[in-house]
């Protein structure tokens, strides 16, 4: 069975279609064929590679297990209710640009009332598109963001950018003229309990209004911008997880951010998030 996509050939931008016998491949009508890989994700960037660091195996069973205890659902759930309160359609196609495990993207898939879901998730990190690969009505691709995004023009409803590179043209290319693109960043008083003890990176000041800015350059409206903040209460394991899990864990020691975190012991923790909201300019 072939199944047309929005989603395009990284090589000669033909539209791919879905074929699922003798195995499940993505191919054009060039005769560029990509098959998925034993986890169910597709690797565009096979030949291509990257000049940015994926995610290590251990860094997304960090980020997993942090996910799992819930304690960032408060924010999976603000964004679900954003889609469902400004995208009423019966149909609903979402890019996740930079989708880690998916985490987000699944509550969205889950509470929006869509009949009709697409979603096409994108990272540059092999293990993580292995679990976004397990969400349903999902491609889940091996891409780098900062490239040119191989989606159609005008084909998605809903842009999703949490903690992951900005490539505000192409999502603006991507976007339907009556889309939304959510983007996620952290606030200045995010974590700023322990990033010192842990030797986490600072939030820099003003980032706000230079995003506002960079969105607005390419045809990208600033809606709103809301900030989300609630306490956590964190055992030394999910120090350890919500440190390794984010860009710390490609420099740090585990053994040693195990102990620090160890040290710390139980603490309260305020997370703190800005929640940006873009249409596209007419």
């Amino acid at each position: 069975m072939n199944e047309p996509t929005s989603v395009l050939c990284p090589i000669c931008a033909a539209a791919l279609k879905l074929t699922t016998e003798p195995r499940r491949s993505l191919g054009c009508a060039a005769g560029h064929r990509f098959d998925a890989a034993k986890q169910g994700y597709f690797n565009f960037l096979t030949g291509k590679g990257t000049n940015f660091l994926e995610d290590t195996s251990p860094m997304v069973l960090a980020r997993e297990e942090f996910q799992g205890r819930g304690h960032y659902a408060a924010l999976a759930s603000e964004l679900a209710t954003l889609v469902a309160e400004r995208h009423r359609a019966d149909s609903l196609e979402i890019l996740d640009a930079g989708a880690g495990t998916g985490y987000y993207l699944g509550e969205i898939l889950k509470q929006h009332p869509a009949a009709n879901q697409d979603a096409v998730a994108m990272d540059i990190s092999r293990f993580a598109m292995r679990r976004a690969a397990k969400l349903p009505d999902t491609l889940a691709i091996v891409w780098d963001v900062w490239r040119t995004i191989p989606s159609a023009d005008q084909s998605r409803d809903v842009v999703l950018n949490c903690f992951a590179p900005h490539n505000p043209a192409e999502f603006r290319r991507v976007l339907r003229p009556d889309g939304l693109c959510l983007v996620v960043t952290g606030a200045e008083d995010h974590l700023e309990e322990v990033r010192e003890p842990l030797d986490m990176l600072s939030v820099a000041g003003g980032k706000q209004q230079v995003l506002i800015e960079k969105f607005a350059a390419e045809g990208l409206r600033h809606v709103q911008s809301q900030n989300l903040r609630y306490s956590m209460n964190l055992e030394p394991a999910d120090l350890y997880n919500l440190v390794f899990m984010g860009p710390a864990g490609h420099h740090l020691s585990g053994d040693t951010l195990r102990s620090k975190a160890e040290n710390l012991g139980r603490r309260t923790v305020n997370a703190s998030f800005d929640v940006h909201l873009f249409i596209p300019q007419a």
